[in-house]
């Protein structure tokens, strides 16, 4: 009988699984990990495999960090506020956060806020003013925007 507790792959098969993994897409530490004890590698192997992946620049939590900032605000239009929750979550390392949110320029950031916060207001069928102020302010900070920008964005919108 098979022991059920021996492994299922080898370091070396492991090793190239996980290297198809992330060379398919920026992964941060976390997800390859996770994804190693999926494949019932031990504590050891795992930490062996993640410093292979290192040293040959599969995985790299700056190179995740920046892509995933860029990803995230071009593609869902997050704010920097979700982003940086995001990448918390993910225990992604405070200066490689601030290096990714300087992946977002200041005009393209402003711009995307303004075009979602347009399109967000027009689209809200809401007769009641506070509620669709309401409405309006919940989706903004929902999606990661700053308060005081959401809050000025609304302001400016009521009156027009």
């Amino acid at each position: 009988m098979k022991n059920p507790m021996k492994c299922a792959f080898t370091i070396k098969e492991a090793l190239q699984k996980l290297e198809h993994f992330c060379a398919y897409q920026e992964r941060c530490h976390e997800e390859v990990v996770s994804k190693l004890y999926s494949l019932k590698m031990t504590s050891d192997e795992i930490d062996t495999i993640i410093v292979k992946l290192i040293e040959d620049n599969f995985l790299n939590e700056t190179r995740f960090a920046c892509s995933f900032a860029r990803g995230k605000h071009r593609i869902k239009h997050w704010g920097k506020i979700r982003i940086t929750n995001e990448l918390k979550a993910r225990q992604i390392s405070s200066a490689n956060i601030n290096l990714a949110l300087k992946e977002i320029s200041a005009e393209e950031y402003f711009e995307t806020f303004e075009n979602l916060s347009e399109r967000c207001w027009n689209n809200l069928s809401e007769n009641n003013a506070l509620k669709k102020r309401k409405k309006f302010c919940d989706y903004m900070l929902r999606r990661g925007y700053e308060s005081n920008l959401v809050y000025e964005k609304v302001k400016e919108l009521e009156v027009s």
